[in-house]
């Protein structure tokens, strides 16, 4: 399962499963993820889960930035749009930090190979 650990001082304070189709952060409390600063707006970010389009059993998620005022950045790249989210992605919303963990991710990654073709 996939989650989203909000960490201060690189300190894991806060876990969330990425366990629904779209997870909304921002400062109103109707996101399913509340971030209560000023820098953060509204409805600042969503993680998307949908499926991979060409292996159907792997779950894809991706990290969407809604128009807000300070960003979203991942790996200090800031998203336009959306962008798709790897293990131990760094995530910076305004000036909150989030790292995304997904084991699956790495679990697969340690069983692909390459066929030499020639």
């Amino acid at each position: 399962m996939a989650i989203l650990a909000q960490l201060i001082d690189d300190v894991v304070v806060n876990r969330v499963e990425i366990d629904r189709p779209e997870i909304t952060l921002g400062r109103h409390p109707d996101n399913d993820v509340e971030i209560s600063e000023a820098s953060v707006s509204s409805r600042h970010a969503r993680l998307i889960r949908e499926p991979n389009a060409a292996i159907s059993s792997i779950i894809d998620i991706y990290i969407e930035d809604l128009d807000s005022t300070n960003g979203t950045f991942v790996n200090n790249q800031r998203v336009n749009g959306r962008c798709k989210l790897h293990n131990n992605d760094l995530i910076r919303i305004a000036w909150n930090h989030f790292k995304f963990v997904d084991d699956s991710e790495s679990t697969l990654e340690q069983t692909v190979f390459s066929i030499d073709t020639d």
